[in-house]
């Protein structure tokens, strides 16, 4: 959509104390946003999978031939801030945790935020995974449990028997997780989003041009 924000709607706006001086600008904290309803309604669109390298507008060139359009996709997405609300590429998100931690590495002389967030752990749980012996179908309870159940909590590998005779072997195991793990795990939460289907897009422009007045 060429010059999107020259449509937006105009508002009043003054940088002098007495109000003498007054301009007409784009009201920026407009938003066009899409109905929940709409958002759970998965027959009007498909899943996408973010590379590295993939921007709004490079994925709304692939999608809908126009990069002018990546704002369907930060609307449909609830994506306000396109750099830290989509996943980092390996080396940014390197970067970033290193600065996110750094005054936490600051109390070892040397140490880097990115060591740190390496070195130290995040959260703690125990792995209760239950296989039928006799099929192989398991279901498994991930539980978070604090630094001192954990240091308490010990492995173990038990077999019993439920009614019908069935067997079960039951494995309990515990694990943790740095801060570095958690960061990597909470960027890849964003590596899916939700794509318009491109024969509803020009539904969408009208009623985008109906809400705000514009024209697109």
């Amino acid at each position: 959509m060429a010059n999107y924000f020259n449509f937006f709607p105009k508002t009043y706006y003054t940088t002098s104390q007495d109000a003498t001086s007054v301009d007409v600008v784009t009201n920026l904290v407009t938003r066009f946003s899409f109905e929940k309803k709409f958002k759970e309604n998965t027959s009007v669109f498909t899943k996408y999978n973010i590379n590295d390298g993939d921007t709004p507008e490079i994925i709304a060139y692939k999608a809908y031939g126009s990069a002018e359009l990546h704002w369907v996709i930060l609307a449909l997405n609830d994506i306000i801030d396109p750099q830290y609300d989509f996943p980092l590429d390996q080396r940014t998100l390197a970067r970033f945790v290193d600065s996110k931690y750094t005054a936490n590495a600051n109390t070892v002389i040397g140490q880097t935020g990115l060591t740190w967030a390496k070195t130290n752990i995040h959260s703690y749980y125990t792995t209760r995974t239950s296989t039928n012996i006799s099929t192989g179908d398991y279901s498994e309870d991930v539980i978070e449990i604090d630094a001192a159940t954990y240091a308490n909590a010990v492995a173990s590998t038990t077999t019993i028997t439920a009614p019908k005779g069935i067997q079960f072997k039951v494995d309990v195991v515990k694990s943790s997780k740095t801060y570095y793990d958690y960061e990597i795990e909470y960027n890849e939460t964003k590596r899916t989003i939700s794509l318009l289907k491109p024969e509803y897009i020009d539904a969408v422009k009208d009623e985008l041009q109906r809400v705000m007045g514009i024209r697109v």
